[in-house]
């Protein structure tokens, strides 16, 4: 079973073309995604993580530390580094306003190189702030890796402009193939969502919802 399939069967991604999902930005949406609901299902969390893990040795990623974006991906990281036996941190996108006012939790010594862990890439903008967060508390980013994303053109080029390598274990459009594939969706519900990744903002007025 690959990673797309296991998202379609605990329906961490849901498709709906008709009645598409209406995001907090307001933007419609015929895709959402919830991959926190994989954290339930021991062979889920086993795939995903040897799947993590796969990614790591063969693009010989190095690093010091391994890192999950709060709240969806710490889970993940940390059992990507019990799987590694590496040390494990976690970074908020945004830094708390009590307390010592940090982002990052956990314990990152200067120039340590640091590998992100994250559960979803959609604009990619709260993944940017929490490498921007690491690389200010002294720890150096070059790759971050995901679960999942959208594939968005404008979330791949805000990656190579901060410089930061990203990997996934599937995409939108791989998930779609696989959901033709396996009859879920028709090849027309297919174009319809890859409609959204075009143009997202305008995606709910061109197909008659707004």
């Amino acid at each position: 079973m690959n990673i797309s399939q296991i998202l379609l069967e605990y329906k961490a991604v849901s498709l709906s073309t008709e009645k598409p999902f209406r995001y907090t930005s307001g933007i419609l949406s015929p895709i959402y995604c919830d991959n926190r609901i994989l954290l339930t299902d021991p062979r889920s969390r086993k795939i995903i993580t040897e799947h993590f893990v796969e990614i790591i040795k063969k693009n010989s990623l190095e690093f010091d530390v391994i890192c999950g974006v709060a709240t969806g991906a710490i889970a993940w990281g940390a059992l990507v580094a019990d799987a590694l036996e590496k040390p494990f941190i976690y970074v908020r996108s945004e830094k708390k306003e009590h307390g010592k006012g940090q982002a990052v939790e956990g314990k990152l010594n200067p120039r340590q190189q640091v590998l992100i862990i994250e559960d979803l890439i959609s604009t990619g903008g709260s993944s940017i702030k929490a490498i921007e967060n690491i690389r200010e508390a002294g720890g150096i980013v070059k790759e971050c890796i995901a679960i999942f994303m959208y594939g968005m053109e404008k979330s791949q080029q805000t990656f190579k402009d901060i410089d930061c390598r990203l990997f996934t274990l599937t995409t939108l459009s791989e998930l779609l193939k696989t959901a033709v594939t396996d009859q879920a969706i028709t090849k027309e519900q297919q174009s319809i969502i890859l409609d959204w990744i075009g143009d997202a903002a305008n995606w709910g007025k061109k197909h008659g919802f707004e």
